[in-house]
């Protein structure tokens, strides 16, 4: 790539790009929390978590001060929850340091929890117009097709040089409109099966020259994601449903479920394990099945539905209206409670 290739993204950026609303701001806070919630999710699925995060905190100090209960709460259904809590310790280091926003400091930003070398480009690029490129796996897609790279493009080795390519590229224009150009290409042209005609990169593209497009980008064949059997028990009392609280390591640490047992039970086996637990219910029913995808396994559920004689001692019982508003539950038990409200319709239809 040369500076006339850069000025034809450039000009195809200011003419095709999506009107978001993390690009009406050169907020460092806002930047960051957008690019925090766009890592592994949809465009679409982040604008409302976006508008509603900042409507409830709108500076780096609530997001500082609010509760962790609240916090996961906002950040319910965007799954990484890891993201929310790094979000959280970034803002409390910052807030110690008596800093109440995200500054231009490569160093200081690089220490901060969650902030990897794309995220610190992304900032310092969008939101200070300096000169530190933001590689993203929209970069990556575009640049190993124009350069034909052999090579992992997850690697190290191959972020650390198309960063060097990069940053000369970036003088002389405006590193925002740099940034976000390169990843709007990747986003709406330069996709998986990419649209060469209109990619204003395509006199450059050594893929596009050899029409081998579809060969890249290279990356190593992932392991096969191992997979879980569960049952979930939706224990109900009048109106009430029983949730725990998950342990504070591990997958969705902290966050609260539906009991569950690491088996697929039959409903024969479900009476039996009630029994064995001295659980006194009045009915069982299985309401059906329900399968979640996570980074590295996969979940399928069995679900059943106990309607309880007597709450169970020392186990919290919440409203449909709690689980909806304060509780904050995952996807995965997101989609039980779903299937729960579906049966419920069906009965009632």
């Amino acid at each position: 790539m040369k500076k006339n290739d850069i000025q034809k993204l450039l000009l195809w950026y200011e003419q095709n790009k999506r009107d978001l609303p993390w690009r009406h701001t050169k907020d460092a806070y806002k930047i960051w929390i957008s690019e925090t919630m766009l890592q592994q999710t949809r465009v679409d699925t982040v604008l409302p978590y976006y508008e509603r995060f900042l409507k409830r905190l709108p500076t780096l100090k609530d997001l500082a001060t609010v509760s962790e209960e609240e916090l996961l709460k906002l950040w319910e259904g965007l799954g990484y929850y890891s993201r929310a809590r790094n979000l959280q310790k970034a803002a409390k280091i910052l807030w110690a340091q008596k800093l109440d926003f995200l500054p231009p400091d490569k160093n200081l930003l690089e220490k901060l929890p969650g902030i990897g070398p794309y995220t610190v480009g992304a900032i310092l690029s969008i939101a200070y117009d300096i000169e530190e490129p933001a590689i993203d796996g929209n970069v990556l897609r575009v640049l190993s097709r124009v350069y034909e790279e052999s090579e992992d493009i997850l690697s190290l080795k191959v972020r650390k040089k198309y960063a060097e390519i990069l940053r000369p590229l970036m003088k002389d224009v405006s590193p925002n409109f740099f940034t976000q150009s390169f990843i709007e290409l990747g986003a709406l042209v330069c996709t998986k099966v990419p649209v060469c005609q209109k990619c204003p990169l395509n006199t450059c593209c050594q893929a596009y020259k050899h029409q081998t497009m579809l060969c890249y980008p290279k990356k190593k064949v992932k392991k096969e994601k191992p997979i879980f059997f569960k049952t979930v028990f939706l224990f109900r009392y009048c109106d009430t449903f029983m949730i725990h609280k998950r342990l504070e390591n591990g997958l969705l640490a902290n966050l609260y479920e539906f009991p569950n047992v690491d088996a697929s039970f039959t409903l024969e086996e479900v009476c039996h394990y009630l029994h064995q637990k001295k659980i006194f219910y009045k009915d069982v029913s299985f309401l059906g099945e329900v399968s979640h995808v996570f980074s590295h396994q996969k979940w399928f559920l069995h679900v059943y539905e106990v309607v309880l004689e007597k709450p169970i001692l020392h186990e919290l019982f919440v409203t449909r209206e709690e689980i909806l508003k304060v509780y904050s539950i995952p996807t995965v038990f997101q989609k039980v409670w779903k299937l729960h409200k579906e049966n419920q319709e069906l009965e009632s239809s």
